[in-house]
C-alpha cells in the first residue's frame, strides 16, 4: 500500500477497522496526552480527534500504535526494504540469488528524491498558535511537536541527498519565545544537524530549517531511522513508503510537497534561549536548558490537514513501537558494521540508551579457557558506533557459552552474564564521557560515565533465587527482595546529598563482604522502594539503570583498585535512589486523570477506545 499523504492513511485505517473518529471536543493541554497513553497501554486503535480545543485542525493519535498496525502500514514494502537493506550488508547476495533481489535495484531508483513544483501543503498558511499546542505532562514548559520531521541540508553543499531528516523536538511557545514569531529547537548530541548547525556556525549565516509534520507515515518513520552510511532518510522514506518523497522549494525554503503542514525559519548561528521542561522518553523531565531558536517565517498547511501527535514517557510507549520495527529493519546491519558482533539490543524498559546488550565473538585465544578478549575489542567498537555511543551500560557476552543466547531476552541475557562475570576482571569504566542529552543520573548536561560488563567462560556461580538467609544490614537498610536470579533489592534512606550517599553505600557494600552474603548474589540494587523495584523486571531495569551513573554510583564487596583497574571480590552494588542532581519522574495531574476516566465511562465519548 503507498500513501500519497496522511489523509489517505487515515481513510485506509478506518475502512479496515484501525481507526476510530471522536467528534466530541477535547483538550491538548494534558487531556489529549492522557488519552494517548492509554490507548497504546490497551493496544486500542489509532483515533482522529475532530475537536481540538483552541485549534481549527483535526490531530490523529497511536498510528503506530502497535506492531501489527505498524507492519499494516508498510505492508506492501517491508519486505522489499528488508531485500535493499539485506544488499547493504552482502552486496554479493545479488549475484548468488538473482531472482530473488531482481526487483531491487527498480525499488531504489524509485526512491530517489523527486523535484516538485508546488504540493497541497502550500496552498494555505496558518500561525504557529493555531496549531493544535499539545502539553504532554503538568511541569512541560509549553505545548510541544512531538512528530517532527526537521530538515536540514549542509550550507557548504546544499543537496536533498546529503540533507539531515530528524525527529527532534519543537516546543511552539513558553518560556520566553515570541508568540508566532519563534520556537524551541532541541538537537541532542549525536545527531546529523548538528554537523549542519556547526558549519553555518563557521561560516557566519543562518540555517534554514523546514519542520514537516504529517505526510505518508513512511515521512515520520525515516525520521527516526539510524541510516546506514550512503543511504539518505529522504531515499529510504521513499523505498519505505512506496512513493518518491516529493520535495519542493519556496523561497530559499525545502518543502515536504506531501506534508500536512510545514514550518520555515532560520536558526542564528549566536541565538539560544531555554528550551523545556519536557518529560522525556526515559520517564523524567529533561530539564530547561539553552538550545537553538527558530525564528519563524511562515507556517504553511493543507487544506485538509490532519496534526499527526504521540507522548513520550517511561516505557514503553508508541515510540516502543517505532523501536520494534526498526530493530527488524536493521538488525542485519549489525554484523557488517562491526566485526564479530552478532546481535545488540537497547533495552527499551530501561528508557533505550541506559542499557544495552550485546553478543560477539570471543575467538582470540581459541586454545586456552575463554576470558573477554575480543569481546572488549568488540564492546569499544559498540561504543564508538551511531547511537550505541549513548550506551551507558553495555553487558556482552560470548556467543560460544551458548549459541542459543538472544539479547532481546533480557532476563535469560541477564543470567547467563551474571552467572559467568569475574568482577574481579570484567569491569571497565570509561569515565567523564558523553551520555544522552536526556539522562541526568550524570554528572551534568551530556556528561557521565560508562560500564562495560563482559563475560566468558564457564558459569562461576549458581545464581541465588531466595534473599540469604543470614543476611545483616546495617541500620537505615531493609526490605531486601529478589528481583531475577542473583539480584537481590534493599531499601535504603533516601539520599540526601551526594557525598553521604556514597558513604552510606559504600558502607553497605563493606558489610556485605563480612556478613554471609552468599556467593549467589552477584548483584545488589539499592533503592527507596525495594518493593516497586523487585515488583516486576519492568520496574528494576527502569529504577536500575536509569537512576545510576557507573563511576558515582557503583560499589562493590571487596571493592580494589589495582593499576587503574577496579574490581569487586563480593556483589556488585548500585545505588540507585533518585540522587538530588536527578530530574523529577513524569507523574500524571490527578484531575486530568479524573477528567479523562468520565470521558472513557459508558455514555462517554471515549467508552470503548480506551
Amino acid at each position: 500500500m503507498s500513501y500519497k499523504n496522511l489523509k489517505s492513511c487515515v481513510t485506509d485505517l478506518e475502512r479496515n477497522g484501525r481507526l476510530v473518529r471522536v467528534a466530541a471536543e477535547v483538550d491538548p493541554c494534558l487531556e489529549l496526552a492522557e488519552i494517548q497513553r492509554r490507548l497504546y497501554a490497551a493496544e486500542g486503535p489509532a483515533v482522529l480527534f475532530e475537536n481540538i480545543k483552541g485549534s481549527p485542525f483535526p490531530a490523529v493519535a497511536n498510528l503506530f500504535g502497535t506492531p501489527d498496525r505498524c507492519r499494516f502500514l508498510f505492508r506492501g514494502t517491508l519486505e522489499r526494504v528488508r531485500k535493499i537493506l539485506q544488499l547493504k550488508t552482502d552486496p554479493a547476495a545479488a549475484l548468488r540469488h538473482p531472482f530473488t533481489f531482481a526487483s531491487a535495484p527498480l525499488t531504489a531508483w524509485r526512491a530517489l528524491p523527486k523535484k516538485a513544483w508546488g504540493g497541497a501543503v502550500l496552498a494555505n498558511r496558518t500561525t504557529i498558535s493555531q496549531l493544535p499546542a499539545i502539553k504532554s505532562w503538568p511541569d512541560d514548559g509549553g505545548p510541544f511537536i512531538t512528530l517532527p520531521q526537521v530538515y536540514t541540508e549542509d550550507p557548504r553543499q546544499p543537496k536533498a541527498l546529503t540533507s539531515n531528516l530528524g525527529m527532534y523536538r519543537i516546543q511552539l511557545s513558553g518560556n520566553d519565545y515570541e508568540t508566532d514569531s519563534e520556537v524551541g529547537l532541541h538537537y541532542q548530541i549525536h545527531r546529523g544537524i548538528g554537523v549542519h548547525h556547526a558549519a553555518a556556525i563557521e561560516r557566519g549565516e543562518p540555517l534554514k530549517v523546514s519542520i514537516f509534520i504529517g505526510g505518508p507515515p513512511a515521512h515520520t518513520l525515516a525520521a527516526v531511522m539510524p541510516m546506514p552510511e550512503g543511504l539518505s532518510e529522504l531515499t529510504f522514506a521513499g523505498m519505505l513508503g512506496g512513493r518518491r518523497f516529493r520535495l519542493a522549494r519556496k523561497n530559499g525554503y525545502a518543502i515536504s510537497a506531501d506534508a500536512d503542514f510545514c514550518i520555515v525559519g532560520t536558526v542564528d548561528p549566536e541565538a539560544s534561549r531555554p528550551e523545556g521542561p519536557f518529560g522525556d522518553h526515559l520517564g523524567y523531565y529533561s530539564l530547561k536548558h539553552d538550545f537553538p531558536v527558530l525564528k519563524v517565517e511562515a507556517v504553511y498547511h493543507r487544506r485538509d490537514a490532519i496534526w499527526p501527535f504521540t507522548v513520550v514517557g517511561r516505557p514503553p510507549q508508541e515510540d516502543s513501537s517505532f523501536g520494534a520495527l526498526i530493530h527488524d529493519l536493521t538488525a542485519p546491519l549489525v554484523p557488517r558494521e562491526i566485526p564479530g558482533l552478532h546481535a545488540m539490543h537497547a533495552v527499551d524498559a530501561a528508557g533505550v540508551h541506559p542499557l544495552m546488550l550485546a553478543i560477539g565473538s570471543e575467538r582470540y585465544v581459541p586454545y586456552a579457557e575463554r576470558q573477554p578478549q575480543e569481546l572488549l575489542t568488540i564492546a569499544n567498537a559498540v561504543l564508538g558506533f551511531s547511537q550505541a555511543s549513548l550506551a551507558k551500560y553495555l553487558l556482552i557476552a560470548a556467543r560460544e557459552d551458548d549459541t542459543g543466547l538472544d539479547a532481546s531476552n533480557v532476563e535469560g541475557f541477564l543470567r547467563h552474564v551474571l552467572e559467568r562475570v569475574d568482577l574481579e576482571r570484567d569491569l571497565h569504566f570509561q569515565t567523564r564521557t558523553t551520555i544522552d542529552t536526556l539522562d541526568y543520573s550524570g554528572a551534568g548536561l551530556n556528561s557521565g560515565s560508562k560500564l562495560v560488563i563482559a563475560a566468558a567462560g564457564k558459569k562461576k556461580r549458581e545464581l541465588d533465587t531466595a534473599v540469604p538467609g543470614k543476611l545483616s544490614l546495617p541500620d537505615g537498610f531493609r526490605d531486601p527482595r529478589m528481583a531475577l536470579p542473583g539480584v537481590l533489592i534493599l531499601e535504603a534512606p533516601p539520599a540526601l546529598d551526594e557525598e553521604s550517599s556514597r558513604e552510606e553505600a559504600g558502607s553497605l557494600a563493606a558489610r556485605l563482604g563480612d556478613t554471609g552474603i552468599s556467593g549467589g548474589i552477584a548483584l545488589v540494587v539499592l533503592t527507596e522502594d525495594s518493593e516497586f523495584c523487585a515488583r516486576n523486571t519492568s520496574n528494576f531495569l527502569w529504577v536500575t539503570f536509569t537512576r545510576s551513573n557507573p563511576s558515582h554510583d557503583i560499589h562493590g564487596a571487596g571493592s580494589f583498585t589495582e593499576h587503574k583497574h577496579w574490581g569487586c571480590r563480593g556483589p556488585l552494588v548500585i545505588d540507585a535512589r533518585i540522587k538530588p542532581r536527578h530530574a523529577p519522574p513524569l507523574i500524571e495531574d490527578p484531575a486530568v486523570s479524573r477528567n479523562v476516566d468520565r470521558l472513557a465511562a459508558q455514555g462517554g465519548p471515549l467508552h470503548g477506545i480506551i
